[in-house]
């Protein structure tokens, strides 16, 4: 236990007040400042910021605080226009204006390579973060945990360090219609007494709602995700969503009766409708099944992809490695100038949808992709002969697979395209590729999630000539 004790290394006790000036923000966009060497961090603080703030956790190298008082307010500073913002904990940069958060982001990249792979500012090639126009209502899918409290059926999503459920009924980032359809299914839900899951009891029928919308298309997917595979009245209930709702395409049921804290389990039914929605990305059309991965912000998912294409280079004799591949997008992307393109995802469901999408489009005899971790597939490919030119990577969070770092370097592509949702572990995986014959041309940011402080980047590696 830590409460109320000085942790050794840090002069600091919980409770203590003290002052602080904000140097810039963290990777989780809490503001970051220094008492007496001891980096301190604040959720809230905005970087030029004077305040005094209450320490709340301290740890042997750090201590976390909230603001008590602002002394000196940053001219960055907005007024949040989300009503539940601080108790939502769903974005984290509301407070602060646009332009600001742009440059905060492009320092949070900096950052990253500081900590992680030693090298300053002067060291990368990174150029200005890529924003929206209008930073707002820009996701496509929600999916919100459903709850009742109080006799009231409410969906939304956990409290930032809690597990209490915050409700939303109007979410500013989403998309107005994923906003529209879940209110509705609430209602439906409350209004026929379906029964609502209980995660303490670990009993009761529906856990989440999916909802996700098609900006082309204007197609709705509804997804229930359930405990059980029996839905009692489900003929009642399905004829309610079809009255209230005749314009959602897709009705799924998606079967989790696991305790985890994973949306989907694995067992996905029909209930009404088409299995697949459709939402296009420039000149391309994709089919988007309800466990199948699909970038979030459509928008600025076309702006992602041209910096892809801009640092793959290809003049159509190239072959292309597409790992991590979810429905076969960026493959897509490429196709038209690469000479051939594999991809593999673990989800069966993402491949079935790219091999759709890559017939679709007439790119069948060029495009492969296979189930599997890319970790165990690439490598199979180079076994049977398969030589990349380049290789793009769009890992998760966690980064790329060791094994996966390991065997791109082996495959000695000419280029890598790193697609990043997170600095820290790109910073990693940089500094490894650096160390085994690649060097790194230049660092893009892409601003993906506005008011959040994530923030996606596309990097350029190409291989040393010895």
């Amino acid at each position: 236990m830590l409460d109320n004790k000085k942790v050794k290394g840090t002069g600091l006790t919980n409770g203590q007040t003290i002052p602080l000036t904000i140097k810039r923000l963290g990777i989780n966009g809490e503001g970051v400042g220094f008492f007496k060497r001891t980096v301190v961090f604040v959720p809230g603080a905005l970087p030029g910021e004077e305040i005094t703030a209450e320490v709340t956790k301290v740890f042997p190298n750090r201590a976390e605080a909230k603001v008590k008082r602002l002394r000196k307010k940053s001219k960055d500073r907005v007024t949040p226009p989300c009503p539940v913002y601080e108790e939502c904990g769903g974005c984290q940069l509301q407070h602060m204006s646009y332009q600001a958060q742009l440059r905060e982001k492009r320092d949070i990249v900096i950052q990253s390579f500081e900590r992680h792979a030693k090298l300053g500012e002067n060291d990368l090639t990174i150029k200005p973060v890529i924003g929206m126009e209008d930073p707002w209502n820009y996701r496509n899918k929600s999916q919100l945990q459903v709850r009742k409290q109080k006799g009231k059926v409410i969906a939304g999503l956990y409290g930032a360090g809690s597990h209490e459920l915050v409700e939303l009924t109007n979410c500013l980032v989403q998309h107005p219609e994923t906003n529209r359809v879940t209110r509705q299914v609430v209602d439906i839900l409350q209004d026929l007494n379906i029964s609502i899951y209980h995660e303490k009891k670990r009993n009761g029928l529906v856990r989440t709602i999916v909802t996700r919308v098609g900006f082309e298309t204007g197609q709705i997917q509804l997804v229930l995700v359930t405990s059980e595979e029996t839905i009692p009245r489900k003929e009642l209930l399905m004829k309610e969503i079809k009255k209230r709702l005749p314009e959602v395409r897709s009705v799924i049921q998606n079967v989790n009766g696991k305790r985890t804290s994973l949306i989907f389990g694995e067992k996905t039914l029909l209930l009404e409708g088409e299995e697949v929605i459709q939402e296009s990305l420039g000149d391309l059309n994709f089919e988007l099944s309800a466990r199948a991965f699909f970038q979030l912000n459509p928008l600025q998912t076309v702006k992602l992809y041209d910096e892809v294409k801009k640092a793959a280079d290809l003049t159509g004799n190239e072959n292309v490695i597409d790992a991590y591949c979810g429905v076969g997008t960026i493959g897509l992307w490429l196709a038209e100038e690469a000479k051939e393109v594999r991809g593999m995802d673990v989800i069966k469901e993402s491949i079935d949808d790219a091999r759709e999408n890559a017939r679709r489009h007439g790119y069948e005899s060029k495009m492969t992709y296979d189930v599997g971790k890319a970790e165990e597939v690439v490598p199979k490919w180079i076994k049977e002969g398969f030589k990349p030119n380049v290789i793009v990577v769009d890992p998760p969070r966690t980064g790329c697979d060791d094994t996966l770092l390991a065997t791109m370097v082996k495959a000695k592509a000419d280029r890598i395209v790193y697609v990043s949702c997170n600095p820290s572990t790109l910073a990693k995986d940089a500094s490894y590729l650096m160390k085994k014959g690649y060097k790194l041309e230049q660092l893009q940011p892409v601003d993906m999630f506005p008011q959040t402080s994530h923030v996606e980047v596309v990097s350029v590696f190409k291989k040393k000539q010895r």
